[in-house]
């Protein structure tokens, strides 16, 4: 069923000569509870496309619409984690995280948003961290907390612009494994768009992976789907046969579009054939 349905988007920044036409006519369904990542080059506008779906931007033309209904700003039931942590320098890490709670809850008393808080930050591993002011905190525990702060308010959607990508390889795999786990462990599915620039991210929490061409004028390619059992790890996928053509499918697509400017709309609408059924793969998540 469709949640999320984005309609010829498009997006110019500035007038006249030096005007930049970045999103054309970019369209984008999500079913409820579907986690989608865009993936595409750097400067392609993709952080562009997810501030539009997420209300905290304009379209000059093209609409966005949640359940059918128009969407005007950032909804009330919708989360958003940023690359850049956006944490409060002067607040622990529990008042960063309960401010949030505040904002979805406001009619709980102040011990419960705290409880709920300290019960998100327990799932992500700060425990013993929840006193600790952002300054007190390294790079991978400041992106726990903003990832702890957006699942505590129980968001309906969720939206993620490279949550990891300032993170090391180490840390940035543990975090792709907290939230995967995160994703499983609510009682009702939360619809996820994911900006990213790892195609391996990308593969490892995806239901469906949809590349962006390079800018100017960017617009989505054709989704691909990927069918594979959950849980994941990386050290399986990367030698899962199935994986590994899906990998090699986005790459190729990717690599097209660093060539040549594809002309989307001669492209057959649906998914691709990377799409395929997988049983569920052994081992921890």
């Amino acid at each position: 069923m469709t949640f999320l349905e984005v309609s010829s988007v498009s997006k110019t920044f500035g007038t006249g000569p030096s005007a930049r036409h970045v999103l054309d006519c970019v369209s984008l369904s999500v079913d409820r509870g579907e986690f989608v990542s865009i993936i595409g080059f750097m400067g392609c506008d993709k952080s562009t496309f997810l501030n539009i779906v997420a209300g905290l931007a304009t379209a000059d033309a093209g609409d966005v619409r949640f359940d059918g209904e128009p969407a005007r700003e950032m909804r009330e039931d919708a989360s958003i984690v940023f690359q850049n942590y956006s944490l409060l320098p002067w607040f622990s890490a529990l008042e960063n995280v309960r401010l949030a709670v505040a904002a979805a809850f406001p009619g709980w008393p102040p011990e419960c948003q705290a409880r709920q808080a300290r019960v998100y930050l327990e799932k992500v591993g700060l425990g013993n961290a929840v006193d600790r002011r952002p300054g007190q905190l390294s790079g991978g525990m400041r992106q726990r907390v903003a990832i702890a702060r957006a699942f505590s308010t129980e968001p309906e959607m969720l939206f993620l612009d490279e949550p990891f990508g300032a993170l090391d390889a180490l840390t940035r795999g543990n975090l792709q494994q907290e939230l995967a786990r995160l994703c499983s462990d609510l009682d009702r599915p939360v619809t996820t768009i994911m900006i990213t620039n790892s195609v391996d991210e990308a593969l490892l929490l995806s239901d469906r992976i949809v590349p962006m061409t390079r800018g100017p004028a960017a617009r989505l390619s054709v989704p691909i789907s990927v069918r594979l059992g959950r849980p994941r790890s990386e050290s399986q996928l990367l030698h899962d046969p199935d994986a590994v053509r899906i990998r090699a499918e986005v790459v190729e697509l990717l690599a097209e579009f660093a060539h040549t400017k594809p002309r989307l709309n001669q492209r057959t609408p649906g998914v691709r054939s990377a799409e395929v059924a997988k049983p569920a793969l052994e081992g921890p998540l």
